[in-house]
């Protein structure tokens, strides 16, 4: 284990999305302080250098990745903390540090959803429950799924800060032969598009699991990406294009990936499984879920309609039929 303060970053997180950036990172030559919260993980990787439950084709490299059972040794390590855990669990994950142990470092956000219960995006939440200012924190977005860039296909990934030179550090951690990085300064509307853009992944997953085409799915999608604009800049109004790759790529990549999990639970949906069901079978966390809900209260800031999003969370909290709301939904689609 390293003294404090020797590592290059630190992940909070143990699922697959933290597994392949321990894996770039450690590519790269970068020392990991990695804060595992479940036991059977931890002492797995601590004996066996591999996630026994995601991603377990992958060896880490026992002399750059350090498990930690303790957050804030693993904070404590270095001056970067990427957040990589999902956002339902995210107070829980941290509530053992104190906001004093993160400022003073950078803070970054791996996770695609919506804090319960604050309804605010992870780098609002940390901004208002921390006080880590906004220059502190980057926002790591796709497209991009754990699973291709631990084969090292290769990925794009944007890193988006108040202060881009903070964004650009931690993007040359990951920079690598299949990690291209892009830095910008829109930290609210790339947050809030990957979190739109699972819940229309859902949507995408619905749809096929009901016998839709993929004429049809391309058609959902488009109207998506517009009703994704329309919303993201009703509460971040600032100058950006939609159809660059952290908005529209990822929205494309969770819509269609076999690696989705989104879509994976939509499928089912729209196959007929209930939604208690689906989510039992869920071997990860599907983080449209809990953004339908979320996004339900916060779309009454923009006045806006948001319809696609509007028919999922009424089959994820309101037991409406899925075929019903598919028909209805094609009917308002241009």
């Amino acid at each position: 284990m390293p003294d404090l303060k020797s590592a290059d970053v630190t992940l909070v997180g143990s699922g697959s999305w933290a597994t392949a950036m321990a894996m770039v990172l450690a590519s790269n030559g970068k020392r990991v302080a990695w804060y595992i919260d479940r036991p059977e993980i931890y002492r797995h990787v601590r004996r066996y250098h591999q996630n026994p439950l995601y991603l377990t084709s992958v060896t880490l490299d026992p002399l750059l990745v350090f498990p930690f059972d303790n957050i804030t040794g693993a904070v404590n390590a270095s001056d970067i903390t990427i957040l990589v855990t999902p956002s339902a669990f995210l107070k829980v994950e941290l509530e053992g540090l104190n906001a004093e142990a993160i400022r003073g470092r950078i803070v970054c956000s791996g996770i695609k959803g919506i804090v319960p219960g604050n309804n605010s995006v992870v780098g609002e939440y940390l901004h208002s429950f921390y006080g880590v200012p906004y220059e502190d924190i980057v926002i790591i977005t796709g497209p991009s799924h754990a699973e291709e860039v631990a084969m090292e296909k290769l990925t794009y990934l944007t890193f988006a800060s108040a202060d881009t030179s903070n964004a650009g550090r931690v993007a040359a951690l990951f920079s690598c032969r299949w990690i291209m990085t892009v830095i910008s300064s829109d930290i609210f509307g790339t947050e809030y598009a990957a979190v739109m853009k699972n819940i229309y992944a859902i949507a995408a997953g619905i749809a096929h699991g009901l016998g839709y085409g993929d004429n049809f799915l391309a058609v959902l999608l488009a109207n998506a990406a517009g009703e994704m604009k329309r919303f993201v800049e009703a509460l971040s109004p600032e100058s950006r294009e939609i159809t660059e790759s952290p908005y529209l790529g990822d929205l494309l990549v969770t819509g269609y990936s076999q690696f989705s999990r989104n879509r994976a639970l939509g499928h089912m949906l729209g196959r007929g499984i209930s939604v208690q069901n689906a989510l039992l079978e869920m071997t990860q966390v599907a983080e449209g879920y809990f953004a339908s809900a979320c996004i339900n209260e916060v779309k009454g800031k923009t006045g806006l309609e948001i319809p696609i999003a509007d028919s999922v969370y009424r089959i994820l909290y309101e037991n409406s039929a899925p075929v019903r709301e598919i028909r209805n939904l094609s009917k308002k689609l241009k």
